[in-house]
């Protein structure tokens, strides 16, 4: 047989008769005098095998190996190491599907609902309002969710539950209020400081003590007594002060100090 026969033969084409040739899955037979390659029903059997086994998911370096040694006990753990990823693919399509189920069906869906399940819940009591920090501030929390892992999203969102019970919503709400209020105002105004302790006062003692914790195992972290946030802390106040006015951004600069002074 010529190859276009035997490839037609076991259902595949004469490129992928090459193809593994090529792997070394298939022998290539030697040339005739006339040039051309003679297959034999043999190597039929064996392309039809390696073809058999590549429909079921084998990679083909596995398909090589298999055809090679030609052991049923073998093939058995092959197909047994297969079917175990294929349950695992099964388990998470799965998983995505019902996360897509809870997207689909939330009538405000929008690109930042697409956070971890965790954060979704936590965010979802938090009011949607047209303030320029409210709509950072949840962008913010997205971005953190994206960058982390399984284990960190959970703990993340366990440390802002507390800040989606009601009344912490509406004080959220007025703080958040009193923040927009200073977009025109100067950094020395006396309601920045005011704001700053409020805000203090007001986050979570887990959050505030992970916040602390994060800074600490920055390696150029800034002490209780140094003036000027550095780490993290520079590299947070940094990002958001392109997105707020001065004024706003000297509240959180102060609300930093604040929380290097007070364990």
């Amino acid at each position: 047989m010529r190859i276009g026969e035997i490839a037609a033969l076991a259902g595949v084409s004469t490129r992928t008769v090459r193809h593994y040739h090529n792997l070394g899955i298939v022998p290539e037979p030697p040339r005739l005098p006339n040039g051309y390659r003679e297959y034999r029903l043999r190597d039929a059997l064996l392309l039809a095998r390696a073809r058999r086994l590549a429909d079921l998911g084998l990679p083909l370096d596995e398909v090589r190996a298999v055809l090679d040694r030609d052991r049923e006990r073998d093939l058995r753990d092959v197909l047994a190491e297969l079917d175990a990823d294929l349950a695992r693919q099964q388990e998470a399509i799965a998983a995505r599907r019902a996360r897509l189920a809870v997207l689909l069906a939330d009538p405000e869906l929008d690109p930042d609902s697409t956070v971890s399940p965790a954060l979704a819940d936590v965010l979802r009591e938090f009011p949607a309002h047209e303030s320029h920090f409210a709509r950072l501030d949840r962008e913010f929390l997205a971005l953190i969710d994206t960058t982390a892992t399984p284990e960190q999203r959970e703990a993340f969102a366990d440390l802002l539950r507390p800040l989606a019970e009601p009344a912490m919503v509406a004080r959220g709400a007025a703080l958040t209020a009193r923040l927009d209020a200073l977009a025109d105002a100067d950094p020395d105004d006396p309601r920045v400081e005011r704001l700053a302790r409020d805000f203090a006062n007001f986050l979570p003692d887990g959050l505030t003590d992970a916040m602390r914790a994060t800074e600490a195992a920055t390696p150029d972290s800034a002490s209780a007594s140094t003036p000027t946030p550095t780490g993290r802390d520079a590299e947070w106040l940094g990002a958001i002060a392109t997105e707020l006015s001065a004024a706003q951004t000297e509240v959180f600069r102060r609300l930093v100090a604040l929380l290097r002074r007070e364990p």
